[in-house]
C-alpha cells in the first residue's frame, strides 16, 4: 500500500497566543482536517484523541484507536521541584481548565499562567516567563524523547486526565470498508473500549461547552473501572465520581457516570457556563 503523508495546518496549530476557550475549544484542531477528509483530499486522518470533539460528522468515524501511551500529566519544574515542594503561590503554567482546577485544588494558593505552544515553547516559558514550573501531558513528552526533564509523573488519582489523553485516533469516511479493514492491525481492543467509555461519558454531558471534564478508564480483570470530574470554571466545585462493571458496557457505563455526577451537581454547573 502506497502512503502519502498531507501536513494540515488547523486554526489550533496557528492561533497559539490565543486561549482555546476564545477561538472555539479543542475542536480547533481537527476541523479543517475534517473537511479535508469530507472532500476526499485525504482518506485517514490522525488525530490526539483529546483533541476531537465528542461528536463527529454524520459521514466519519474514529474507525481504530492504536495502544495508549502514557495518559498521566507531568510536571517539569525548576530544580527538579514535586509538587509538593513547591512554594507557596508558585507560578504554574497550563492552558488547561481541567489541570488548572485540580492544581489549585491541591495548593490553593498557586499562580496559574495560561499557556499555549508547542511543548518546547511551553517548557521554554519556565525560564522567559520566571515560571516556577509547567504541566503538561506525559504522553507529548515521552513521544519527544525528553523524559529526563520531567519532575514529577502526576499520578491519575491526584491528577484526572482528559478524555482521550494519551491516545491517538484514525479517523475516516463511513463506509470505506477496505480501509478500515486494512489498518484494523493497529486497533488495540482495550483502548479502544477504555476512550470509548470516556468519550460516552463526554458526550452525555454535552461534550461541547468549555469547562473542566477530565475521565479516565482503565479495565482491570474483568471490570472496566471509569473515573470523572466536572469542575465549575473558578474551581470552587469539584465533582468526582467513578463506576465499574462489564467492559462490553463501555459505553452505558460512560453515561451512567455523567448522570451520577450530574445528579450531583453537575447540572447546575453546566447550565451556569452554557446557558
Amino acid at each position: 500500500m502506497k502512503v502519502e503523508i498531507v501536513v494540515i495546518k488547523t486554526k489550533g496549530d496557528i492561533m497559539q497566543d490565543v486561549s482555546l476557550v476564545k477561538i472555539g475549544g479543542k475542536g480547533v484542531f481537527v476541523k479543517e482536517i475534517e473537511e479535508a477528509l469530507l472532500r476526499g483530499e485525504i482518506d485517514i486522518a490522525i488525530h490526539s484523541m483529546k483533541d476531537v470533539p465528542a461528536d463527529l460528522p454524520e459521514k466519519l468515524t474514529i474507525g481504530i484507536i492504536p495502544e495508549r501511551e502514557d495518559p498521566r500529566d507531568v510536571l517539569i519544574a525548576r530544580d527538579r521541584m514535586k509538587i509538593e515542594a513547591l512554594p507557596r503561590g508558585a507560578r504554574i503554567g497550563t492552558g488547561s481548565l481541567r489541570r488548572g482546577i485540580q492544581i489549585r485544588n491541591l495548593l490553593p494558593d498557586v499562580e496559574i499562567f495560561p499557556l499555549r505552544g508547542n511543548l518546547d515553547t511551553r517548557i521554554r516559558k519556565i525560564e522567559s516567563e520566571d515560571l516556577d514550573g509547567v504541566i503538561v501531558a506525559a504522553a507529548g513528552i515521552r513521544r519527544m524523547g525528553w523524559v529526563h526533564r520531567v519532575s514529577q509523573f502526576i499520578p491519575v488519582e491526584i491528577m484526572l486526565p482528559a478524555v482521550g489523553q494519551g491516545a491517538l485516533g484514525i479517523e475516516m469516511r463511513r463506509g470505506e470498508d477496505p480501509i478500515e479493514e486494512a489498518l484494523s492491525f493497529l486497533n488495540h481492543p482495550n483502548t479502544w473500549i477504555e476512550v470509548g467509555a470516556e468519550r460516552a461519558f463526554l458526550k452525555r454531558l454535552g461534550g461541547g461547552c468549555q469547562l473542566p471534564i477530565a475521565a479516565y478508564g482503565k479495565i482491570r480483570g474483568t471490570d472496566l473501572i471509569l473515573r470523572g470530574l466536572v469542575g465549575s470554571l473558578n474551581g470552587r466545585v469539584i465533582i468526582t465520581e467513578e463506576v465499574k462493571g462489564k467492559p462490553s458496557d463501555f459505553s452505558a457505563l460512560g453515561m451512567i457516570l455523567a448522570d451520577r455526577i450530574l445528579e450531583r451537581g453537575g447540572q447546575s454547573i453546566l447550565d451556569d457556563v452554557c446557558r
